[in-house]
């Protein structure tokens, strides 16, 4: 196998690994931001209105080399402030998931909101009625109720996601696009490995299609008879 090739699908993996946890930051940033909108309190409902209309308005890009850049300048003038002699560097990994992850929460928090709001207010407080606390009613009541109704945005945010990942590129994860871009300046062949890389891509898209689809027919059985 052609050692540029093995390093592409090498970076895959790496590709694999920062969209998974760079989602699981989004979702927890997302359900924090729907609660705070959600939960009538000015100062709460003010700042998470801050944080996504700030992050949604900036282009990922930007907020990617200045929470890298300016993240790390950051510590190390709060370390040299605090007397310290010790300097951080980021780790390019930790830095690429909490930026995407930090950045697609605002996109999340949208999306669980909205779905939310779809949800009749009737049914939580009839089960608060029936003696339920507000956690419980929330798993049991609401929580099913608003996946099924977050998944079409749920999803698209989590594709926009998988592709967000080839900009961690620039501050030097060695990622897949990092490989392809590699192996395009060594052997002066960009089309080849930058059609490997947009093909690894559409595979990992069109899989999450297919797992998203069904999850969204799981979650919706028995709705349509339900609306009959």
């Amino acid at each position: 196998m052609n050692a540029y090739v093995a390093a592409i699908l090498q970076g895959a993996l790496l590709t694999v690994g920062v969209s998974l946890a760079a989602l699981l930051v989004s979702v927890v940033v997302g359900l924090v931001g729907a609660g705070a909108k959600l939960s009538g309190r000015p100062v709460w409902v003010a700042v998470a209105t801050a944080y996504t209309t700030i992050i949604r308005g900036i282009p990922e890009l930007v907020l990617m080399l200045l929470i890298f850049y300016g993240g790390t300048i950051g510590l190390n003038n709060l370390l040299e402030w605090a007397g310290s002699e010790a300097t951080v560097d980021i780790n390019p990994f930790v830095a690429g998931v909490l930026t995407i992850g930090f950045i697609y929460g605002a996109y999340m928090t949208e999306t669980f909101r909205g779905a939310i709001m779809s949800i009749p207010k009737g049914q939580a407080e009839a089960a608060w009625a029936f003696g339920m606390g507000r956690s419980q009613t929330f798993i049991r009541i609401t929580a099913p109720q608003m996946v099924r109704y977050a998944l079409p945005g749920f999803t698209n945010n989590w594709l926009v996601l998988i592709k967000a990942t080839a900009l961690v590129s620039l501050i030097g994860l060695q990622e897949m696009t990092y490989a392809a871009k590699q192996a395009s300046a060594a052997t002066r062949s960009p089309f080849t490995y930058f059609l490997l890389t947009a093909a690894l891509f559409l595979v990992y898209t069109t899989v999450s299609l297919i797992v998203l689809k069904k999850l969204h027919k799981r979650f919706s059985l028995g709705t349509k008879r339900g609306m009959m």
